[in-house]
Order: structure tokens, then sequence, then C-alpha cells
């Protein structure tokens, strides 16, 4: 079934659980994710990354084959563009079929973020879209500071932009950062930004850059109200992981084997997210 994220993040958010959110970027790791999902019956997310969008392959020549796997699977499939920046692409996605988009202006002072976030809002319920956002700044695993103080959300404005814009769903940083962390190492969230938004607004919250969080944060994540919880260098880790050991293993492996064995490592990876999450048997 190919939905939008307003109804599934609803449900998830009226029952304290989180649906998971995974980057993909070709056909090959959206299967995994759909396939990963219709085993535990669990509402899922197919994250398509703007600049994967722009640097791989064209949303033109991408998402009708995703959105026909996502109406023939058996559970609930948005498709989501993640982080899209640029104005004109993220129409484009809403034109092209995306059921689902981010709108992140963040960059922006906070002012032109709510403008611009409020026209997509706007432009997107022609298509009956969902839009999601972002207040604070999600960074990536760099150097030694994978966060620091001026990037978290402030609450009030967070409020304050979730009133003004009327999102359907927002992205806060509150401890968590793009990438892979180092071994050993798992951030330090500050909860109190999620649970001041959360009872202000009741509205889906999402958490980037969920790899390597570890267990208790997320867990914990989720008590207090993150409704989505996005996925993508665990995800693609594993897979890169099973190509090394196959051509190691088995040096004349054929490709088609070889990209067969990624579906299966992506799909374990997901599935343990899912059930982390509390969404396994939520799909309608």
């Amino acid at each position: 079934m190919y939905v939008s994220m307003k109804g599934i993040l609803k449900r998830a958010n009226e029952g304290h659980y989180a649906v998971m959110a995974i980057n993909c970027f070709n056909l090959e790791t959206a299967r995994a994710v759909i396939d990963a999902a219709q085993e535990l019956r669990a509402p899922i997310i197919i994250d398509l990354l703007q600049d994967h969008l722009t640097s791989h392959l064209d949303a033109r020549f991408l998402t009708n084959p995703i959105i026909k796997m996502a109406e023939e699977a058996s559970v609930e499939v948005a498709i989501n563009l993640d982080h899209g920046h640029n104005v004109a692409i993220v129409k484009q996605c809403l034109e092209a079929g995306f059921s689902s988009v981010m709108m992140d202006a963040s960059s922006y002072p906070y002012k032109e973020n709510v403008a611009i976030t409020k026209k997509m809002v706007e432009f997107a319920e022609t298509y009956n879209a969902s839009v999601e956002a972002e207040v604070g700044n999600i960074g990536a695993v760099t150097g030694e500071n994978y966060t620091n103080q001026a990037m978290y959300t402030d609450p009030k404005q967070a409020i304050d932009f979730a009133n003004q814009t009327g999102i359907d769903a927002l992205a806060i940083s509150y401890g968590s950062s793009h990438g892979d962390y180092p071994g050993g190492f798992t951030p330090a969230f500050q909860f109190d930004i999620v649970r001041e938004i959360k009872e202000a607004t009741n509205m889906p919250l999402v958490l980037h850059g969920g790899s390597g969080c570890g267990e208790e944060n997320i867990l914990e994540s989720i008590r207090l109200g993150i409704n989505k919880i996005n996925v993508g260098s665990d995800f693609m880790k594993a897979q890169v992981d099973k190509i090394k050991t196959n051509l190691e293993e088995t040096p004349t492996i054929n490709y088609v084997d070889l990209i067969s064995d990624t579906i299966t490592a992506g799909k374990e990876v997901v599935q343990y997210y899912i059930q982390l999450s509390g969404s396994t048997g939520k799909s309608l």
C-alpha cells in the first residue's frame, strides 16, 4: 500500500511507538526495506536523500519503480524526500509522485525557515502529501565534535515553528549526528528537549541519525514521543560488509549473487530497528 506519512505517524503518535525511515538510493535497497517490513507486518518509510537523487540517480527515473513496489506491498509504505534543501527539487519530487517530503530550510535564519516551510506545506496539500521540517541542525560525524550546543533545537522556537507552519512531523536535534560514530562511542542525548516539545505540540517528532545511537537512547526517545527514526549508515554499512566478506570468501562470485546478498544483509538491519521501534505488526 502506497501512503503518505500522515496516517502512519498519526497512529504511531497515538500508540507510542516509532516508524522506521530507511535511506535508500536504488531499487535493491528499496526492496530490502520493503521485504523486511512485510515480514514483520510493519509500516515503513523509504527515505530518498536529495543529495543522492542529484548525484546518483534522478528522481524521474527512480520514483515510479519504487512507487510500484510500494503499491504492491502488503504493508503501508511511504516514500519521503529526505533533507530537501532546494525548494524547486522538493516541488519536483511532489510532482513526480512522492507521498511525503522533508522541506529542510534549517540552515536559513529562523523567520525564513518558517516562511519557506509554510509555503511548502500549502503546496504539498495539492498532492495530499505530508511535510516534515527541521528546527536546529543535525550535523554529521566529523572530527571529535559530533554535536555542539548551537546545533541543539530550541524547544520554544520549535513549538512556535510547529504552530506557524502546520507541518506533519518535526525533526529535532538533541544529540544525534549523521554518519558512523567511532567504535564504542554512544552519543549523549538531551531528552528534556524532546519532552518539552512533545508536551506542547503532541505532534510526531523525528530522530535523524539513528544509526549507532544505542538501544537505551532510542527506547527513551520513543517513550518521550519520537515517532519517526531515520537510519541510513547502519543499513548501508551492513551491505558493504557483506560485499567485503563475499569477495574475500568467494572472489569469483558473480555480480548478481553479490548484490542479492546485500539485500539479505540490509533486511536484517532494518528488522532489528523495526523491532526496536515497536512498529512490528502495526501496519493496517
